[in-house]
């Protein structure tokens, strides 16, 4: 009994508490509605094994295959985010206790980190941010740890998770170099000095390596893909974009993570943590000019989460301050609860329709083409494809059966491609010029024909013999740009796919 005691301390029951309460809300939630686009393609890149894909490390599309593979459908899959989101708000706790904060700082910091609406949607599905928050957060927590504790042991861990970060998303590097900017300028800078800093540095980019070795082999295509999604990205002013910050992270909770912002530069106490804030200016400033979508700033909240609560928290001693954080959190569980539909499955499809048509809400257009989406992008990209793939299995079946060996289906993106290759029943691998597809190119085939899913019938006609329109897509909750597009059987292309085949990539 006292071992076990003791074990339950260790383990801070005031952080495990909301974090498993806070995992089991997305295990309930994670199988109510189909696989995301991203999900559909990170599992079959992932039943491609390699040390990196055009548009991510392997770390997502090996996870994704594996979890797969074990046939717990979408529930399965997202498992590991769901972590993640428990575990984040566990960590919260943590570094509020590494700052000095107890009671009311705690739970500030844990309320935050489970219920805002943007941190929520992130660990809705398994993609490549999902893992953001947390490894961003603990690299922060290991960092000043170490500076506060004097150990080098933290430095170490924080570049295991920074290696490990990195073979998920490369965007770790930004708040790498964000937060070298940050020492350099401030105090810290003796961290630097340390050689369990630049150990800890050579760890991450020991572990890292395979997959940057991977994209200079292939002449970085990540780099292109980046400089497309410039164009791809809606241009949202400087304005708009930051009172979306406001929105999608919870008005109720900006005090929080505004006073996380300058509390370094008031409080004494927490003087030794403006090299995080610096750190997150420099990644604000990268993301915009970048033209970044606005979820790329989310990993930032957590640790500015973090700080307001411990600075904020001395000011609830009063009476005043007691009704004021009572009356901030209500306001901030009220918002969350109004949000939450939009950033959680918690509704189906028709009625979270007609509760957002009821609130007046209506997502920020973070692409070009996601004009006209009925439903947000987390829950519409979610929807769909059985549809999208019963419309080409049904054009399919309409070609003579003698015909079929030497056809091949064509589409534009790596959604609708993955959808046919894990959905779709008696059809060959699905080609696209789209991201990884590119890189595989023919698959194997040699075809004569091409089955096309495209928006332009017109664009089609120069390449074939003949054009058959023998279908079209429709969805009502799928992404729009998804419906309306024909699905046409091109006989005789020339030139041969092959020859098209290098004019047709298309990073994005």
């Amino acid at each position: 009994m006292p071992r076990t005691f003791h074990v339950w301390r260790r383990l801070d029951p005031a952080a495990l508490v909301p974090a498993l309460l806070v995992l089991a809300l997305h295990l309930a939630l994670g199988g109510r509605y189909d696989l995301f686009r991203d999900e559909l393609y990170f599992i079959v890149c992932g039943q491609h094994p390699a040390f990196g894909y055009v548009d991510q490390p392997p770390g997502v599309p090996l996870m994704a295959a594996t979890l797969y593979g074990l046939g717990l459908g979408a529930w399965g899959l997202r498992l590991p985010s769901a972590v993640a989101a428990g575990a984040l708000v566990w960590l919260a706790v943590r570094f509020v206790r590494l700052l000095g904060g107890t009671g009311l700082a705690l739970g500030l910091a844990a309320l935050a980190c489970a219920i805002a609406p943007m941190l929520m949607g992130l660990a809705a599905t398994l993609n490549t941010s999902a893992f953001d928050p947390l490894a961003w957060t603990a690299v922060a927590y290991l960092v000043v740890k170490a500076s506060r504790t004097e150990t080098d042991r933290p430095l170490l861990f924080a570049g295991l998770v920074a290696g490990l970060a990195l073979q998920v998303k490369y965007s770790m590097v930004f708040w790498v170099a964000g937060l070298i900017i940050g020492l350099v300028l401030t105090s810290e800078r003796r961290l630097l000095l340390r050689p369990a800093f630049w150990t800890g540095a050579v760890l991450a980019a020991a572990i890292a390596l395979p997959s940057f070795v991977w994209q200079a082999v292939h002449g970085f295509p990540f780099l292109e893909l980046g400089a497309a999604a410039q164009a791809k990205n809606a241009d949202i002013p400087l304005l708009p974009f930051i009172a979306n910050q406001f929105f999608v992270m919870n008005p109720a909770l900006a005090p929080l993570w505004i006073t996380g912002l300058l509390a370094p530069f008031v409080a004494k106490p927490l003087k030794d943590l403006r090299f995080l804030v610096i750190g997150a200016a420099v990644v604000v400033v990268i993301v915009r000019v970048g033209h970044g979508k606005d979820y790329y700033l989310a990993p930032l909240y957590p640790m500015l989460f973090v700080i307001g609560a411990v600075a904020l928290a001395p000011l609830a001693r009063t009476r005043a301050g007691r009704t004021a954080t009572g009356v901030g959190a209500a306001a901030a569980v009220a918002c969350s609860a109004l949000a939450a539909p939009m950033a959680l499955p918690i509704l189906s499809p028709p009625v979270l329709e007609a509760y957002m048509h009821r609130i007046g809400a209506s997502p920020q257009q973070q692409e070009r083409s996601f004009k006209g989406t009925l439903l947000p992008q987390v829950m519409a990209d979610q929807l769909g494809w059985h549809d999208f793939v019963g419309q080409v299995e049904a054009a399919w079946n309409r070609i003579p059966v003698s015909a079929r060996a030497a056809t091949a289906i064509k589409v534009d993106n790596y959604g609708e491609a993955a959808a046919l290759d894990l959905y779709g029943k008696g059809l060959p691998p699905a080609l696209s010029g789209h991201n990884q597809y590119f890189l595989w190119g023919l698959r194997g085939q040699k075809p004569i024909d091409v089955l096309s899913i495209q928006n332009n019938l017109a664009a089609l006609r120069p390449y074939c013999r003949q054009v058959i329109q023998l279908g079209t897509t429709w969805s009502r909750y799928a992404m729009t740009f998804e419906n309306g597009r024909v699905i046409a059987l091109c006989r005789d292309v020339k030139p041969p796919l092959v020859t098209l085949w290098p004019s047709l990539k298309h990073y994005s």
